[in-house]
Order: C-alpha cells, then structure tokens, then sequence
C-alpha cells in the first residue's frame, strides 16, 4: 500500500499504527530479484499478516516501546548537567517516545511523532561513518590505515603523537588523539566542561592502542573530513547520501556556534559526531529509517552504491580494542551489545535514547526514539512476530 506522508494521521488508531489495510489500494509488489526502495516522499505500508507477521505479536511489541519512555527531560533542562557547558543551540522542546517498524523494505508499524526534527545525538556518528565511506569511494582518503595528516596540513596531525593518527583509527575511535578542538580538551577532565561525563586523568597509550568513546576526537574527524572534500559536511551528506536515499528536507546538521573555518576565503561549519554540547545532527523518524535501510542494503540504493561495498563490509568488523565496536557503529559479533539478537545486528545509538538497530537476518530495520527501554529487547519482540 502507498500511501502519502500527509495521510499518515488517517492511519493511526489508539496511540499506534499496523498497516491493516482497510480502504487502502495496494501498491505493486517489488520484484522478487530485486529489494523494494521507497521514492521521496513516500513509503509503501504492508499490513503484517502480509509479510508473514503476527500482527497481535507485533502489538505487543510496540506497546512494549511505548510504555518504555527515556526519563531525560523533555525541554532539554538536564542538557548541561548531563553533558557540560554548551557550544552550540538546542531545541526547546523535544517529541516523546516514536518509532518505526521497516520489514522487508516496507512500513509495517509506526508510533508516536515520527516527522518531528530532534537532535538524534551519537546516531550521527554513524552518518560520519558514511560520509568516511564516500570519502574513500571517491579517492579523496586512500587506505583507512594512511595517517591523517598524509593530506590533512591543518596543524591538527603535526604533533609526533598525532602524526601516527590514521583514518581507521578514527572511525575506531582508537586514536589518542591529543589537543582541543572548540574551546573542549580531549582529556575530557572537569565537571563544567564535561558535566557527568568527565573523566579521571590517565596517560595515554600510541594511537590505536586503546578505545575511547570521545566526542573531541569525533569532532576532529568530522573536521579532517571537511578538509579532504574541500566543502562542509552536511552538504556532502546531503548531496551523495540524503538526496539519493530520497529524505525529506526537514533534517539538518546545526554546528557550534564556534566551529568555524575558512575555507576558499568563506567561513564555513564544521560539525559534531552528536549533540553533547548542543547542536549536531537534528532529524525525524523517517529519515533515519532511510539511513539505516541504506546500510540494511550493503550501502547500496536503488541500483546505486553510495557506499562501497568493502567499507560496509570493514565497517562491521569488530576493532581490536572497543567494546563490539566497528567504524562507528555498534556491533552484536560477541552477542553482549545487542542480546538475544543475532550476531549479525548492528545499531546506531545516541543519547536519549535515540536508536537505529538493523537485523540484516530478518531484514530489519528498527528506529526507536526517546526510550528508555532495552533497543535488543524491542527487537526480539518484533521478530517474535515473524511468523
């Protein structure tokens, strides 16, 4: 069934959607050789008991997601004392809990506001990673283990520490990375900088030695990126990925109001892995949903690799040091971040809890946002709707 955005309200019945069907004119079937890709602006609904689903089940689980709603404040007041003193612009107001169920490419469930544009926090991260990924398909990196500083002359690599610096280090967040970036030490030491999430000194090891979930060093990432494109990131985001995916164009990617560079005699944004000190990338269900079927296809759309095959391969790979850790996404290969999920689930997660989890063995793709539940435990709970 096909069905509008606009009509998406006619669709919603108690404080859920299952795609029944009723008074609905069905939409032609995808090939069977080929994946269905929804068009801009669209995206064909299944009721369950269509793709093989238990629809009862299906319920269940979305009630699940629902009644599990994260405790952050919805008006963002918490955002400094969780985080530290802020860089860039926050929202006023945040939706509550939403979601979507995408299974066999089509909607087969939807809760909550899922147009609204929030902050999705360290999903982002996951979005760097794709742009890394376009960044290689199109020559502008070379191998990911090439240091940094090979082609970025910024001062940022110079040090002899950060010299050994490569791009698979980033993308591992194993870099040790040593500096400031934006007015924030990597160190991360100090309550009013860092707010909860300080940490106590330690000495640091040779860059790819040790594993540090670190926004810093994020950020000088997403930098370096800016450099070997020659334009700013979200424009490269939205030109080889969001425009070919067919998003809506209601997201957008809001940097520091100090995270500026010159660039061909213009200032221009350079932005953040997440909103942990504001801004980052802002974005609605839908939209992600699109992002996270995109790696549910191999990087691969409509007949277009955008990402290449090999990166999405590698960045699956569990690195040496993190915790089931890939190029910044959340793997399952010892079955602890995800449990109960096969090993071959990966997520996107952020703070709030905004979550994108992709079973590639059901042909899954799961956005749950505002939660304050188990991402692993919703998922077993669709899947045991899969009949």
């Amino acid at each position: 069934m096909s069905i509008s955005m606009s009509r998406r309200s006619a669709l919603v019945f108690g404080a859920f959607a299952l795609f029944a069907g009723a008074g609905v004119s069905a939409a032609p079937a995808a090939p069977s050789q080929s994946a269905y890709f929804p068009p801009a602006g669209d995206w064909a609904r299944k009721a369950p008991a269509e793709l093989g689903m238990d629809a009862a089940a299906l319920a269940a689980a979305i009630q699940y997601a629902q009644n599990n709603e994260t405790a952050r404040a919805v008006d963002f007041s918490d955002q400094e004392a969780t985080f530290g003193s802020r860089l860039g612009s926050m929202p006023t107001r945040r939706a509550r809990t939403n979601g979507l169920v995408i299974y066999k490419g089509y909607v087969v469930a939807e809760f909550g506001d899922t147009a609204f544009v929030d902050p999705t926090y360290s999903v982002a991260k996951s979005m760097l990673s794709t742009v890394a990924g376009v960044a290689q398909r199109d020559g502008r990196i070379g191998k990911l283990d090439e240091p940094v500083g090979k082609r970025v002359n910024d001062g940022g690599y110079a040090s002899p520490r950060n010299a050994q610096v490569t791009w698979k280090h980033h993308l591992q967040q194993e870099t040790e990375w040593e500096g400031s970036l934006w007015g924030k030490n990597a160190d991360f030491i100090g309550k009013e900088q860092f707010g909860a999430g300080e940490r106590k000194p330690r000495t640091l090891g040779a860059p790819g030695s040790f594993y540090e979930y670190n926004d810093v060093r994020i950020n000088r990432l997403a930098l370096s990126l800016l450099r070997v494109f020659d334009k700013p990131v979200p424009q490269v985001f939205q030109e080889e990925v969001m425009d070919v995916i067919g998003a809506s164009n209601t997201w957008k990617w809001v940097p520091y109001n100090n995270s500026y560079v010159e660039l061909n005699g213009k200032q221009v944004p350079s932005v953040s892995g997440g909103t942990r000190w504001g801004g980052g990338m802002w974005i609605n269900s839908w939209d992600m949903a699109r992002f996270g079927y995109l790696w549910l296809r191999g990087g691969a759309w409509n007949g277009r690799q955008v990402i290449p095959g090999n990166y999405v391969k590698q960045a699956l790979t569990p690195s040496a040091h993190g915790p089931d850790y890939g190029y910044l996404w959340w793997l399952n290969t010892k079955g602890k971040n995800l449990p109960g999920m096969p090993d071959t689930a990966f997520a996107a997660l952020g703070a709030g809890s905004n979550t994108i989890l992709v079973s590639p063995e059901h042909d899954l793709v799961l956005v749950w946002r505002w939660h304050g539940g188990n991402v692993a435990e919703f998922g077993k709970r669709v899947i045991g709707a899969i009949r």
